[in-house]
């Protein structure tokens, strides 16, 4: 055995003991935090020796975690946002000792954009209504696109790490599924079974809409390991199991926006391979705003004569969607919506703040578009939207960044699909970017960037584009590839 499998062998052992012993102590001691101890040295020792096994546990231990309220007024996914917080700090030290770091990343223009991104959220922050709320909204955005998007691109040079993520996140996924659907199976008796089936992902999840907004940004990829010429060849039987088990998660989330997002994920691909233009399709969707506008009083005065509830009956469910009459959901949106353009109306430049709409909404609210699920305290969730949300708490220049980061980052997706030599890179491209585009299509109606179920992967999908669009097609010297790699 060679001398370090030799040190390896023995680092896991001793871990292993480490971890045992801490967990019969705790037991011991009726004392359960004792058994975190293991964890925290098990994550310290991977920052220091292999920073990409702890890059990959943080993506296969998302979806099993569940928040925690450590503090009065602080809550933590825990175990992954301070694995989160040790990687960050680790990476950043890691590059300031070293400067092994290819700066390049840093000059792409999605990273530009992100970069803006945060810089105004730190001047909204500073001029904010409650600033305390806003400085920790920005510093948990940080210790989510620290490893998963700087950190991300780096290690995402390697291709297959890619790919290492994207199963290390579905197979936590696939999981919560399983027994997500097994706990559906016993609720179908239920005299309020919708009500019961948003919660049954419950407590990694908190409701249907992150668990099938989750689901429905792993489809284009999971297609694509099914027919990209490469990967089909390699263990397809797992590969089709898992694109089964995640549609049945998707139809069994019934999440209307989910089901819209991929429908028009699947209507994207059929324009790109067609060979459509962006700037053509970019038109259609100005023009299709167009029409809304300048018909919208016909168009809203047919809308509210639906008075189809949401219902496990898919056909119902769908038929809900465009119910603004009778439907809580639909109208608590509205609600939401409603109240954030008024708040954007008062603060127009730089908004409220980050993070400070679910602390300020409830008084923009009028008492005629109050749902039954409205509340006067305004603790009952955000603005429902990834576009709105910013636009009212960091003002227009805030949702402009957001509009110019997705555009940008789904065009370098499209234009590697359409320039890479390799076919391969070229087909995964094209599905990290309509997995994106469910996401995109999801944030009209909801907004989960502030948690870790979907910035980790969102954030990791964005980080592969711009690593294919480096990286895919360029030959980099073994000496300089080892020193940057060394540096992650």
């Amino acid at each position: 055995m060679r001398q370090h499998s030799r040190r390896e062998l023995w680092c896991v052992v001793l871990l292993t003991a480490l971890f045992v012993g801490g967990n019969l102590f705790a037991l011991i001691k009726d004392n359960y935090i004792i058994s975190v101890v293991p964890l925290l040295v098990l994550c310290v020792v991977l920052c220091v020796v292999r920073l990409e096994y702890m890059f990959l546990g943080m993506a296969l231990l998302t979806p099993f975690a569940v928040n925690v309220s450590l503090f009065p007024q602080m809550q933590l996914s825990l175990p992954v946002e301070p694995m989160m917080i040790l990687f960050s700090a680790v990476f950043l030290f890691r590059i300031a000792l070293t400067g092994a770091y290819d700066f390049r990343i840093l000059r792409h223009p999605v990273s530009v954009m992100l970069l803006l991104s945060l810089l105004w959220m730190l001047v909204t922050s500073v001029l904010s209504q409650i600033p305390e709320v806003s400085f920790k909204y920005l510093v948990s955005r940080l210790w989510f696109v620290i490893p998963f998007f700087f950190a991300a691109v780096a290690l995402f040079r390697n291709t297959k790490n890619i790919k290492k993520f994207y199963w290390c996140y579905v197979v936590g996924l696939v999981v919560i599924i399983l027994i997500a659907t097994t706990k559906t199976a016993s609720s179908f008796t239920d005299l309020k079974t919708l009500q019961t089936l948003h919660h049954v992902m419950s407590p990694f999840y908190n409701d249907h809409t992150a668990y099938g907004c989750a689901i429905a940004l792993m489809l284009p990829m999971a297609f694509y390991m099914l027919f990209d010429a490469q990967e089909r060849r390699q263990k397809a039987w797992l590969k089709w199991c898992a694109a089964f088990l995640l549609l049945v998660g998707l139809y069994l989330s019934f999440c209307r926006a989910a089901w819209l997002s991929v429908v028009a994920a699947a209507g994207m691909y059929v324009l790109i391979r067609m060979g459509m233009k962006l700037k053509w399709m970019a038109l259609i969707a100005a023009l299709a705003v167009g029409v809304f506008f300048a018909y919208q009083g016909d168009i809203l005065y047919k809308l509210g004569k639906n008075h189809q509830d949401s219902s496990y009956e898919v056909g119902d469910q769908i038929k809900s969607m465009t119910n603004i009459a009778t439907d809580a959901s639909n109208l608590e949106r509205l609600n939401r919506w409603a109240s954030a353009f008024r708040m954007w109306a008062d603060h127009p430049v730089n908004g409220t703040g980050p993070g400070t709409y679910q602390f300020v909404y409830a008084g923009y609210q009028r008492s005629y578009q109050l749902s039954v699920i409205s509340t006067n305290a305004g603790d009952n969730g955000n603005a429902h939207s990834e576009y709105i949300g910013p636009l009212c708490e960091q003002g227009v220049v805030g949702v402009a960044l957001v509009v110019i980061l997705f555009s940008v980052t789904f065009v370098t997706g499209i234009r590697v699909y359409r320039t890479a030599r390799n076919p391969h890179v070229a087909n995964m491209a094209l599905a990290l970017a309509l997995s994106l585009l469910t996401y995109y299509v999801h944030g009209f109606f909801n907004n989960f960037l502030d948690t870790d179920k979907l910035s980790v992967p969102f954030w990791a999908m964005t980080a592969a584009i711009v690593a294919l669009d480096l990286y895919a097609t360029k030959e980099e010297p073994e000496e300089q590839k080892k020193q940057l790699n060394d540096g992650v």
